[in-house]
């Protein structure tokens, strides 16, 4: 499997921009990990990028990740990069994150989400953001609601990095794509 099959199977079943863009944040963000922890970047980018594919067509637990797994698997995806997928899934209770892979997705996926909407608010978007400022954003319950600040904080925690350097490693993984993420600022 390539990137770029990768790629047709995530727009074959996910249309939305912003879904997509969210995909594409935490692949970057995958990648990232796998390169500093010196693992391997292909796989990592691939649960990354795959682990939401089926969501548009399926939102509902636990059809969100198990309908899309069933795809994987169909299409000759590997066990390991199906169980890290299913493993993001706290509903899943016969998936639990086990490998530091497991664990570096659920630590980047709600906050990738969340630091899109902090960049989004900004008009230099990505550039300059700081892991203080994305605490201050996380403190208002009103901002960016559906982000569960749990996640983020326990994801953090279970994967064994700081927050602040968690959230500041993340958002220069995605500012090495922000243009794809349609995040550069908006003077730039």
């Amino acid at each position: 499997m390539s990137r770029d099959d990768d790629w047709a199977l995530l727009c074959e079943y996910t249309q939305g921009d912003s879904l997509r863009k969210h995909m594409l944040a935490v692949e970057a963000a995958m990648r990232a990990y796998a390169r500093k922890l010196g693992e391997d970047e292909e796989i990592w980018g691939r649960v990354g990028l795959l682990h939401d594919f089926d969501y548009e067509r399926w939102p509902d637990p636990p059809d969100h990740p198990l309908q899309g797994s069933k795809i994987l698997a169909e299409r000759g995806y590997s066990e390991e990069v199906i169980y890290a997928i299913k493993s993001h899934a706290d509903y899943l209770e016969d998936c639990p994150r086990v490998s530091v892979m497991d664990k570096a997705l659920y630590a980047c996926d709600e906050l990738c989400g969340f630091l899109t909407a902090c960049a989004l608010v900004r008009p230099t978007r990505l550039e300059g953001l700081k892991a203080k400022s994305v605490r201050k954003k996380l403190k208002q319950a009103s901002f960016a609601a559906a982000v569960n600040r749990d996640d983020i904080t326990s994801g953090a925690e279970d994967f064994g990095v700081e927050l602040n350097e968690h959230i500041n490693f993340c958002i220069e993984a995605m500012q090495g794509i922000a243009a794809e993420l349609e995040l550069l600022s908006e003077d730039g």
